[in-house]
């Protein structure tokens, strides 16, 4: 009856039917889904101390600044016996660059540290969201109770930047002064020279900004520089030496 009302056969309305259900499942196996992502998952440091790969059962995190990453796909590394299983189950940022792998250098504080050496640390954060596989965040200095960022993470941020952008102004200012060569052995010690000029110990006044030291390097100077002040000359070495002993 119904196929009369509509003005078709049973057999042309099966097939329509049929052709209908087809395109359905079609569209559903074929149509944009939405993205699932999976909940960030909030540690303690309890918590985090349980994936230290002393489990075998469980695998093994490590946290820097208040990143936690799965790594266990480098168990020989970071599982016991491994040379970096003191990064294990922790968050040790400090250590990234301190190289204390011990007692209070097992530490996520960053205080005191120079702009260069917080702009490690978030460099080896970087290695670790490329290299493995980001789970989760680390309540407490770097992440609040809601896993919002933290006024220290921003700071740390904020100093990496402002050593990342002192770092490349020494860069070019050194640029502009040629560096000397140099060599070293065993047997011989050191020495500097110049394909071009002469030696002089000159002072790098953005190490103090970078590191918190004052540091010098060696560059080139020609004659009709050498009357700028704060070239130091090597001891033992000739004014007008193209190489000098180290």
């Amino acid at each position: 009856m119904a196929a009369k009302i509509l003005g078709m056969s049973p057999f042309l309305l099966g097939i329509t039917t049929v052709l209908m259900a087809v395109i359905a499942v079609l569209l559903l196996r074929f149509s944009p889904k939405p993205h699932s992502h999976s909940p960030q998952r909030l540690f303690t440091v309890e918590e985090l101390a349980l994936y230290n790969g002393s489990d075998g059962g469980l695998p093994i995190l490590l946290g820097i600044l208040g990143s936690v990453f799965d790594v266990t796909k480098g168990k020989s590394h970071y599982g016991p016996g491994g040379g970096y299983s003191h990064f294990a189950g922790r968050d040790a940022s400090r250590a990234f660059v301190s190289g204390n792998f011990t007692g209070d250098g097992l530490t996520d504080s960053l205080l005191g540290l120079s702009s260069t050496e917080v702009k490690s640390v978030v460099g080896w954060r970087d290695f670790y969201f490329r290299s493995y596989t980001f789970i989760g965040k680390l309540l407490g200095r770097y992440y609040d109770s809601q896993g919002n960022p933290t006024k220290y993470l921003k700071g740390v941020e904020a100093k990496a930047a402002r050593g990342a952008q002192l770092l490349e102004k020494q860069k070019i200012e050194e640029a502009k002064q040629p560096s000397c060569n140099s060599r070293w052995s065993q047997d011989d010690g050191g020495e500097v020279w110049c394909d071009v000029g002469v030696p002089r110990l000159v002072q790098r006044p953005l190490e103090i900004a970078l590191t918190g030291k004052m540091s010098k390097r060696c560059a080139c100077f020609k004659e009709d520089q050498l009357d700028q002040p704060g070239l130091e000359v090597y001891d033992g070495c000739d004014l007008l030496a193209k190489t000098c002993r180290v």
